[in-house]
């Protein structure tokens, strides 16, 4: 009986990092779409007080980083979507990890398109009222285009609520 006991908490506990696994991965594409939506306040409001995004340098804080992404909120700016192929939440539930995909496309002088592809690493941290924040973030240069598998997660329609993005 008390392993019965035993594999119904241990069942149980699994559940729980899933459905967290869930809280970060649509907090991930929340802060995607703020970005997409060129929505600066609502893309600072992802990012810890003490984040650090690394790349071309390192950003520290909302503000610097808010500050760095300038280019994706301007109307004419390239445009920038990702999508968590990839979350992993530590077993105490207080940090994870997400990592998948990323697509930029700038527009050259002459009006032609172009996609760029890399690859984005966000840890988050569980806040104390609950909620998911950026702690750390970085990405590569964009790379060669991946496979169409990969390529196909930033159109699949997310099961997120409002609340959780």
């Amino acid at each position: 009986m008390k392993s019965l006991a035993v594999l119904a908490a241990l069942l149980g506990f699994g559940v729980a990092l899933a459905d967290t696994g869930d809280q970060v991965r649509c907090r991930e594409i929340g802060f995607s779409r703020s970005a997409e939506h060129r929505d600066a306040e609502a893309f600072a409001t992802f990012i810890d007080d003490d984040a650090r995004f690394v790349g071309g340098g390192v950003r520290r804080g909302p503000a610097a980083v808010v500050e760095s992404w300038a280019p994706f909120f301007a109307e004419d700016g390239p445009e920038i979507a990702w999508r968590p192929q990839f979350v992993e939440v530590l077993e105490d539930g207080t940090l994870a990890l997400t990592r998948g995909p990323y697509r930029m496309i700038t527009t050259g002088d002459d009006g032609n398109r172009t996609e760029h592809w890399g690859t984005f690493n966000s840890v988050w941290r569980k806040q104390a009222d609950g909620s998911w924040k950026i702690v750390f973030d970085a990405g590569s240069a964009p790379d060669e285009t991946p496979p169409d598998e990969i390529k196909a997660l930033l159109d699949i329609p997310d099961e997120c609520s409002s609340s959780d993005k």
